[in-house]
């Protein structure tokens, strides 16, 4: 189950345990059994630390949990975690075993006082990207708070379970059986999420910074950039970022960065932010703009409404919000969204095996999703508004050659119908004949594009009809001081490789706006 090299890398992490720890099984006779009685026993033999027990008698079988030595209680793995999930074993054993984490002293404090019995269940899939953040997170908060508890379970692995819960989109988190939250989630968002005080501490500490001299709203690419070309000039810089990495986070391979062959968000995302760590740069993640308030006259700051009620100011404003999946707007898509519409093939692909199921975009994006979803499930139908596919030549030759794909082009989507909670149909519109059709399937995933991270600044700079900011070749808007760039800008061809260096460029604009400006304090003076 596991080759040599991964042996000796888990081998060499294991020598890190400073206590021993115990792998507790509940097995049967089943093959899922013996794969995950395998494993364990695997890691068991690769150091003195770790020991094997199948003495475990949960309901849930396969499962494990790992336990301190003499302990009974730990994180529950309703799973063989391999694929994206091998990280999360590994960090597991290694926390329970008291390998410190990496995380920031005031979330662990926050961790500890959290109180009352929390029981989550957290469903994944082992080919889901988004997955492990939220697995290890939850893992974290149950080895270092006994109050809470947690069972890891592969929805591939427990299907049964997955339909009678309805869970169909992962990750999907339930707390104390009722559901507390679904996708990409971080440590401290769950943290922040129970900790009902926790918004207005963050907010007293945002509006007691000092004024940046550039403050950069969106922590993609773009804004990771801006930050890094910012702070090497020696200027005070702040990113107030949503979720650090922006929509890069949900991608699954990225293979066209030039000087990187390949690689996935999640660890682009990290890079990312690393760099920016790099620097003397204030990082305020998990924070949502709502308004733009710029300066009042030349030299004055611009302010920045957060989520919270704290206020931001700085001297010069890049935005670089970004953008999000677009909706398709049609009857049933919200009530059945996580109920049978989904938005990421990578990670709830698996939760419709053998199913039938719709994608609904031409693009790139959405034939790489019909093509990735054939291999799984029974039937793709793909839907087309337009009379051709856009996707590049090489992916729609692809899609063709399937013999479980079917392509309805020049097609309308009207609405997603459902019932009992969860999708059962789509209905489109023939718009040659103008005759509606409707498939049976249990399942659509949309990609169809992208809409900008703009609502906030309606009214106050310069939008596209598309809602896009207005930028000049340098990264200006319409308003003295504040710049934008990446996604939610009008700059052409949504990549990650333009909004980098868009960032940049808004970045260079606005320090040399500022060494243009009298400083406040010079100008009252």
């Amino acid at each position: 189950m596991l080759d040599d090299t991964l042996k000796g890398q888990l081998q060499a992490y294991l020598g890190k345990l400073q206590r021993p720890i115990r792998l507790i099984a509940s097995l049967d006779e089943s093959a899922s059994s013996q794969e995950m009685r395998e494993l364990l026993t695997t890691i068991a033999s690769l150091s003195d630390q770790v020991r094997f027990d199948d003495s475990g008698s949960d309901e849930r079988k396969p499962s494990f949990v790992i336990a301190r030595d003499g302990e009974t209680a730990g994180v529950r793995f309703a799973a063989i975690p391999l694929g994206h999930e091998f990280t999360s074993l590994v960090l597991a054993l290694l926390w329970t075993g008291g390998h410190p984490p990496k995380a920031e002293q005031e979330t662990l404090d926050a961790i500890a006082s959290l109180q009352g019995e929390l029981n989550f269940e957290v469903y994944m899939s082992l080919s889901c990207h988004n997955c492990p953040d939220v697995v290890q997170a939850l893992s974290l908060m149950a080895i270092r708070n006994p109050a809470v508890k947690v069972t890891v379970i592969d929805g591939g692995l427990y299907q049964a379970e997955v339909e009678q819960r309805q869970v169909m989109a992962v990750p999907m988190v339930f707390l104390n059986g009722q559901e507390f939250g679904g996708g990409r989630m971080t440590l401290e968002e769950i943290v922040a999420k129970l900790d009902v005080n926790a918004d207005a501490r963050e907010a007293a500490k945002l509006d007691a910074k000092e004024a940046f001299d550039v403050l950069i709203v969106g922590g993609g690419p773009a804004g990771a950039a801006a930050a890094v070309y910012a702070a090497r000039k020696g200027i005070r810089v702040g990113v107030a970022a949503e979720r650090f990495g922006g929509q890069v986070n949900d991608t699954l391979a990225i293979e066209n960065y030039i000087s990187v062959l390949e690689t996935d968000g999640p660890k682009f995302a990290a890079a990312l932010e690393a760099q920016v760590r790099h620097y003397d740069v204030d990082i305020m993640n998990l924070q949502r703009a709502e308004k733009l308030l710029p300066a009042s006259a030349p030299g004055a700051l611009h302010e920045v409404v957060m989520a919270n009620g704290a206020t931001l100011k700085a001297r010069s404003v890049i935005l670089s919000t970004g953008a999000r999946w677009r909706n398709v707007n049609v009857p049933g898509e919200a009530e059945y969204r996580n109920k049978g519409v989904a938005y990421c093939p990578h990670c709830d692909g698996p939760l419709f095996k053998g199913k039938r199921v719709a994608v609904i975009g031409g693009g790139n994006s959405g034939v790489e999703a019909a093509i990735d979803l054939a291999g799984i499930v029974q039937h793709v139908d793909l839907i087309e508004f337009n009379d051709t596919l856009k996707a590049d030549a090489v992916l729609v030759r692809k899609l063709q050659s399937l013999p479980n794909v079917r392509i309805h082009t020049n097609a309308q989507t009207t609405e997603i119908t459902g019932a009992g909670g969860t999708v059962n149909g789509l209905s489109y519109k023939d718009r040659g004949s103008q005759e509606i059709r409707h498939l049976e399937l249990e399942g659509v995933f949309v990609q169809i594009g992208l809409v900008p991270n703009t609502e906030w600044l309606k009214g106050t700079l310069e939008l596209s009809r598309f809602g896009e900011i207005v930028v000049d070749a340098k990264g200006h808007t319409n308003v003295a001081g504040v710049f934008a760039a990446g996604d939610c800008t009008t700059v052409p061809y949504k990549q990650i490789v333009i909004a980098a260096g868009d960032g940049a460029k808004a970045s260079l604009s606005a320090f040399d706006h500022l060494i243009r400006q009298v400083e406040p304090e010079a100008q009252t003076a």
